[in-house]
């Protein structure tokens, strides 16, 4: 395996080529002793839910996945928390308020962006909307996808971490006798 800091030849504080590894998660500077150590970026996803148990996904209009479902979402901005990243996300790519944003699990994963490789742990939150059929594609979204919790299936996502919290949710929502509600909803 890879060193996570393999793409970083350079010192960042004094940019000598004296960059080495210290240990599996850092690099120390030969030169000047700056000892830098690599930890993920925090990205938020949302799983986002209506009144009437239905269920919103977005198709990416981007690569990495480029035409497959996703859980709208991305980098949480500095000085931002979890819960204001799902908002903005949810806001820039769907054009919906959300009701309430409530954390569910994490899930460490590597983003591929322009051939360099972005360490992320991605939160994972359930939101509440009234209606998710008044959401509109913006941004980086390219179609609004409604799904039932028993239409969901791994495979029609195409990021990692995403496939695997496809699969951690439905577990996490069939104790709730989710799909109970969605039959009542029908």
């Amino acid at each position: 395996m890879k060193h996570p800091l393999y793409q970083f030849e350079y010192c960042p504080r004094c940019g000598a080529k004296a960059f080495v590894e210290r240990n599996a998660k850092a690099k120390v500077c030969q030169q000047c002793g700056f000892v830098y150590y690599f930890n993920p970026s925090a990205a938020v996803a949302c799983f986002i839910r209506d009144d009437s148990n239905r269920l919103l996904f977005v198709r990416r209009g981007r690569d990495p996945g480029k035409g497959t479902l996703d859980t709208p979402g991305g980098f949480v901005d500095m000085f931002e928390s979890g819960e204001e990243a799902a908002q903005r996300e949810v806001m820039e790519e769907t054009g919906l308020e959300l009701q309430s944003v409530e954390y569910l699990f994490s899930v460490p994963n590597i983003y591929p962006y322009k051939g360099f490789e972005v360490h992320t742990l991605d939160l994972f939150f359930e939101c509440h909307v009234e209606d998710i059929t008044k959401a509109v594609a913006q941004d980086d979204a390219a179609e609004i996808c409604i799904l039932k919790l028993k239409e969901l299936n791994p495979d029609l996502f195409g990021l990692p971490s995403v496939k695997k919290a496809i699969a951690l949710y439905k577990e996490f929502r069939k104790e709730e006798k989710f799909e109970e509600l969605e039959d009542e909803a029908d």
